[in-house]
C-alpha cells in the first residue's frame, strides 16, 4: 500500500512521531513522509492513505507548520473525494478545554473538502505515561486494517 506521513509541528514532537511510523510501516508498505507545510492539499493522491500526524500549540491552534496546509483547504477547497486518511493528536490534557484541537482542525478541514478519516481519531497525552510511539503504532496498524477490508467491499 502507498502511505503518506503528513505532520504539522512546532517543536518537533510531531516529526519525530511521523518519522516512527514511517520506520515501523516501510517493511511492509511504500511510504513516504513530508512535513504538512510543503504539500498542497490539490495534490494530495487518491492512491496514498494519508496518515495526519499533529501537535496543538498554544491556545488550541495549529502548529506553525500545519498553518499554510491548513490556510489552503480553508480558502481553496479542493475536491478531495476519494482521499483516505487518519489522523493522530498530540497535546497536553492539562489544558481540557483545547486538547489535541490541531488535530480536529485538520480531520474537520479535510472532510469539509470530502476526504474520508478512517478509524477514530488516536491522541497522545503528553502530561500521561504512555510515549506517543506506544499508542500511535498498534493504532495506524489496526487503521490500515480497516482501510483494507473496506477497499475490499468497494
Amino acid at each position: 500500500m502507498k502511505i503518506c506521513v503528513l505532520y504539522g509541528t512546532e517543536t518537533g514532537n510531531a516529526e519525530m512521531l511521523a518519522d516512527d511510523i514511517e520506520t515501523a510501516l516501510s517493511d511492509d508498505h511504500q511510504v513516504d513522509c513530508a512535513n504538512l507545510c510543503d504539500v498542497d492539499p490539490a495534490d494530495l493522491g487518491k492512491e496514498t492513505f494519508h496518515v495526519i500526524v499533529c501537535s496543538t500549540y498554544g491556545d488550541g491552534e495549529l502548529p506553525e507548520s500545519a498553518r499554510p496546509f491548513a490556510q489552503s483547504l480553508e480558502q481553496n477547497r479542493p475536491d478531495l473525494s476519494g482521499i483516505s486518511f487518519a489522523v493522530f493528536g498530540l497535546g497536553d490534557a492539562e489544558y481540557a478545554e483545547t486538547f489535541t484541537h490541531g488535530s480536529i482542525r485538520l480531520a474537520d478541514l479535510l472532510k469539509a473538502c470530502g476526504a474520508t478519516q478512517i478509524g477514530e481519531r488516536m491522541t497522545h497525552d503528553a502530561s500521561g505515561d504512555d510515549m506517543p510511539e506506544d499508542l500511535a503504532l498498534p493504532w495506524i496498524t489496526e487503521v490500515l486494517a480497516t482501510f483494507s477490508e473496506q477497499s475490499k467491499e468497494v
